[in-house]
């Protein structure tokens, strides 16, 4: 897998009756890959992976390999118990997915070599390549980190943690281990505000959230970024920084936030599903103003 561009999570539309909407699914989709998306992450943390059943899991992945057709690596979620993350890991190979991004097992704490056990076993389970999403109850030292490398199927680790120096040491920890054929993805919220300090410790690819709705803004900031073009200073201080402001306010904001912005640029992706709740209609407004901000600045470009 070569991924090269800004890593696209899409949402997952749901319909006014409370279901997974595939149409609109597929040309959310579709709109990423047009956009220049480097890779689709379907059903994962912005689709809401929590909150889907196996059935809807399931027709997430479906319908985004056939849109994508093989024009950008898609990447399917799982986790959760072991049993849930082997099925889910199950379908998506099946399916077509290129890789599995697997998700820690929820509420449940571990010691290291527990952790390690948790992908070993699925990724024994199952004959897929694993990126491993470090985040919440599954986050690794340098040395387990290493030992993950070791699993001939782990192709990558994608940090949900922030922590820089843990994060430079297990760079270097696996590459030594691994070597240079590894990938490390900055999977923060809203990544652009960190782009710059993951890629002095060796981490240069991102998610952006904000390309699942604004992804003029986001395209203008990664081509800014890597030539050297001040917008991407403007940007950051005049969009992502006041965005994540306003994600910050209320946890599960980083998922409802994003569906927010899709739906205010008219992408019928209804709301999101309990625990997270929807932004209040003044927080709305606010972020509404921000998408006029951004897409302004990259207009005036």
């Amino acid at each position: 897998m070569n991924f090269d561009g800004i890593l696209f999570f899409p949402l997952t539309p749901f319909d006014s009756g409370g279901g997974v909407n595939e149409a609109v699914l597929a040309e959310h989709v579709a709109s990423g890959v047009e956009h220049g998306a480097g890779g689709v992450f379907a059903a994962c943390g912005t689709g809401e992976v929590h909150a889907l059943s196996a059935a809807e899991h399931a027709a997430v992945v479906r319908r985004s390999v056939e849109v994508t057709a093989g024009r950008v690596p898609v990447v399917a979620g799982a986790g959760g118990s072991v049993g849930t993350a082997i099925e889910q890991a199950r379908t998506a190979r099946e399916l077509g997915a290129d890789a599995v991004l697997l998700l820690p097992p929820y509420l449940v704490g571990a010691p290291q070599r527990g952790l390690v056990e948790y992908v070993r076993t699925v990724t024994s389970a199952v004959d897929v390549p694993v990126v491993v999403y470090q985040r919440g109850s599954m986050v690794f030292t340098p040395q387990s980190a290493a030992e993950l490398a070791r699993i001939p199927t782990v192709v990558g680790i994608k940090d949900g943690v922030g922590d820089l120096g843990r994060m430079h040491q297990i760079v270097l920890a696996v590459r030594e281990s691994r070597g240079g054929e590894f990938t490390f993805f900055n999977g923060l919220p809203t990544a652009e505000l960190t782009v710059a300090a993951y890629r002095a410790v060796g981490v240069p690819l991102y998610s952006s959230a904000a390309f699942a709705f604004v992804p003029e803004v986001a395209t203008a900031f990664y081509t800014a970024f890597h030539s050297g073009d001040p917008l991407a200073d403007t940007l950051t201080r005049e969009f992502f920084e006041p965005l994540v402001r306003l994600r910050d306010r209320t946890p599960g904001y980083a998922v409802s936030l994003v569906k927010a912005g899709a739906r205010l640029r008219g992408v019928d992706v209804g709301g999101v599903r309990a625990p997270f709740v929807d932004p209040t209609a003044e927080e709305e407004t606010t972020l509404a103003e921000l998408i006029e901000t951004g897409l302004a600045l990259v207009k005036g470009a």
